[in-house]
């Protein structure tokens, strides 16, 4: 079995003129390879295809796998993660993590809420402001939360996002929209706790990996789980195994319920912060978390409850390969 890999590596963008926020949910040679050298120890063979204009080009000459495994997160514009799914389903080509409509929904962050406040799960009330004129509109309970509508990695992000009064609310918003060239998403702040969850499987199989807790170790950016303090997590945050009960079943009930009504695949990792009532609500979703094995989210939550990164990997390729009857899921890896 012959397992393509498609991802934005972030040189290949730097060759090209872009700039560090610019690339920064793209991944390093470093990622790349161990992903690579893991699916290889599964016992599959591998073929870097790169990003979505390489695969354009493979195609185009002819090229063919038996499973795709995607990380490529796109470009340009508010559908870009779900621009290398959607041509390997043109081609017939099945491939890892979630399917186009997914990608699209889930990265921008008014849709997803809007989703998931129509199954009746909690986030925060939020308005959508596209243009400067609509920032008088926004009626919401300060202080508020703004950043990008669809955006990864904290871009966007800083000590300047929790808004007190409006004034702050149009300063901000046209800075935003100025320099991402898109809306901007406007929430109710919560001021409680924050954890992400991670999730393996598909369906009735998902099931949540585990959950940390992010800490900031000082003040930076005014508390706020940052760009910049995403950039220098080792220095900044502490990442905490969460299980205190009641709140961690609580957390895990709606990680799991969000990631299932949105119907993400194979893996995922879910965004909660709490409210002044201690109440958990969903912040965002990640369809194509970050595997870098030791600094990435997902891998570490992995690590903490025991899972090695061989079979964290294996356990999303299992899953994938479970949407493919002809083809044998490998008894060696996780989740079998």
């Amino acid at each position: 079995m012959i397992i393509g890999l498609t991802y934005d590596l972030r040189s290949d963008y730097a060759k090209l003129g872009y700039g560090e926020e610019d690339i920064a949910e793209f991944d390093s040679e470093e990622t790349i390879s161990a992903i690579e050298d893991t699916i290889k120890s599964l016992g599959y063979k591998t073929v870097r295809i790169g990003n979505v204009f390489s695969l354009c080009q493979r195609l185009a000459a002819g090229g063919k796998w038996d499973l795709v495994f995607n990380i490529a997160e796109g470009l340009a514009g508010r559908s870009r993660e779900a621009q290398v799914p959607a041509i390997l389903e043109a081609y017939k080509i099945p491939y890892t993590m979630s399917d186009p409509l997914v990608c699209a929904m889930t990265l921008d962050k008014a849709m997803t809420k809007r989703v998931l406040l129509s199954a009746g799960l909690a986030t925060p009330k939020f308005a959508v402001v596209e243009s400067a004129k609509d920032i008088a509109g926004v009626s919401l309970k300060y202080p508020l939360f703004a950043k990008p509508l669809a955006e990864g990695t904290g871009k966007g992000i800083d000590g300047n996002s929790r808004i007190e009064n409006p004034e702050q609310l149009r300063i901000i918003c046209e800075q935003l929209l100025e320099k991402f060239r898109q809306p901007v998403l406007v929430e109710e702040f919560l001021c409680g706790r924050e954890f992400t969850t991670a999730i393996l499987g598909s369906g009735k199989d998902a099931y949540v990996l585990g959950t940390m807790e992010i800490k900031m170790r000082k003040q930076s950016d005014g508390n706020i789980y940052s760009y910049d303090a995403k950039e220098r997590c080792e220095q900044l945050i502490d990442y905490i195994p969460f299980n205190e009960k009641p709140l961690a079943d609580k957390i895990t009930a709606l990680a799991l319920e969000s990631y299932r009504v949105l119907q993400c695949r194979d893996t995922g990792r879910v965004d909660i912060r709490c409210d002044a009532e201690g109440r958990p609500c969903f912040i965002e979703i990640n369809p194509l978390p970050g595997l870098h094995p030791a600094h990435s989210d997902l891998p570490m939550i992995a690590t903490q409850q025991g899972m090695s990164y061989k079979e964290l990997i294996g356990s999303i390729i299992n899953s994938a390969v479970k949407r493919l009857p002809a083809i044998p899921v490998l008894a060696g890896a996780a989740g079998v």
